[in-house]
């Protein structure tokens, strides 16, 4: 451990750096998480060091992803009463957005040529990454090409989530902020609740919906969608 004692403070400065860039610039592609990961992979290829062993000295912030995805719930209770009374739109869009992120994945994935096992992988892409990752083995995916599929999901929609809807035209808290969440989970929703407090309630809603939602169905749509490429 004591010759990886600095990979925690070098995340840590990196991406305070790269938050403070972003503040400063304002352009949507200087996403903090997206800066961060190309400042430290191509030091990380520099100085040889296997991801394992830097990941092994930050791994304190991997244990507070869990409790920090946890904190999202409190923009959520806040804006309870306004999802009480939309409960059965949110529903659907939740329904409809997790039938589409898994349908389209998968079978632009095998249209691609992919192997069922790398299409099992891909199917989960658009939810948070534990539930992902175990989705993806009960499938009889690769879980740890999963976490990478759903951080470059995330990413995207950080990124060019808000532009799209931007130039879509839709101005409504509540559609940006479940389309975000449906889309890009975590990552979209920590972009949404920057932006704006309700925006990343109704996110963070849709981050749980899908991925209940997911890991429910998944395990049935796999199969069909298996059997009729075939």
């Amino acid at each position: 451990m004591s010759d990886i004692w600095w990979s925690l403070p070098l995340t840590l400065l990196v991406f305070l750096a790269a938050r403070k860039l972003a503040a400063k610039v304002k352009i949507s592609l200087v996403n903090p998480l997206l800066v961060s990961i190309v400042v430290i992979v191509p030091l990380l290829v520099l100085l040889k060091m296997p991801y394992a062993r830097y990941f092994q000295g930050s791994s304190l912030l991997n244990q507070l992803l869990q409790p920090a995805v946890v904190a999202l719930a409190l923009p959520l209770y806040e804006q309870m009463h306004q999802i009480r009374a939309r409960w059965k739109s949110i529903i659907s869009v939740c329904f409809i957005g997790s039938m589409t992120a898994m349908i389209s994945g998968t079978a632009i994935a095998l249209w691609l040529g992919a192997s069922p096992q790398i299409a099992a992988t891909i199917m989960p892409k658009s939810v948070t990454t534990p539930i992902a990752m175990a989705v993806s083995a009960t499938l009889g995916g690769i879980p740890a090409i999963s976490a990478i599929c759903v951080l470059m999901a995330g990413v995207l929609g950080a990124v060019f989530g808000h532009m799209l809807l931007n130039l879509c035209k839709i101005k409504s808290r509540a559609s940006r902020g479940l389309a975000i969440g449906n889309a890009s989970h975590a990552l979209g929703t920590a972009r949404c609740a920057e932006l704006d407090y309700q925006e990343g309630a109704y996110s963070s809603l849709a981050l749980v919906i899908c991925g209940i939602i997911t890991s429910l169905l998944a395990p049935f749509i796999f199969p069909i969608m298996m059997h009729l490429w075939r």
